[in-house]
């Protein structure tokens, strides 16, 4: 499954095969697809993700955040927004920005490459038999 954040992009778990000469590896791992503004990353450089057609993308639960902190979601929406918005200007305007998403990782843009970095415990946490070939491949 992933989850959509609007303006922002989509994050998903995608289950990799990985043959070696003595075992075959199956390893779930985070992936992140750029959805921005192409308009705004002039000159900037991202990889290239491309999702499985079988991952059910669902948008961003905002009752669900909203149930983790004090604010109704109406309010949590315009937070997220406001903060994408905010992200894609400071992007537009080359301050390179570092962008953190709590146990998840980190999106940031070093030398013209907007890239994202997970967290180990965020790839452990998702594959727990061959956490070892997840991290290398992430």
């Amino acid at each position: 499954q992933g989850v959509l954040v609007p303006g922002l992009g989509t994050f998903a778990v995608v289950h990799e095969q990985i043959n070696s000469t003595e075992e075959v590896y199956v390893v779930r791992r985070p992936v992140f697809q750029l959805g921005m503004d192409m308009s705004c990353l002039r000159e900037l450089v991202f990889p290239t993700v491309v999702m499985p057609g079988d991952i059910e993308i669902m948008p961003l639960d905002y009752w669900q955040l909203s149930e983790t902190n004090s604010f109704p979601p109406d309010v949590v929406r315009g937070c997220v927004e406001e903060t994408i918005l905010l992200y894609s200007f400071q992007l537009r305007d080359r301050q390179c920005p570092t962008f953190a998403f709590e146990n998840i990782g980190i999106l940031s843009c070093q030398d013209n490459v907007l890239c994202m970095q997970f967290h180990c415990s965020c790839i452990a946490g998702l594959e727990s038999r061959d956490t070892g070939v997840a991290l290398l491949l992430t």
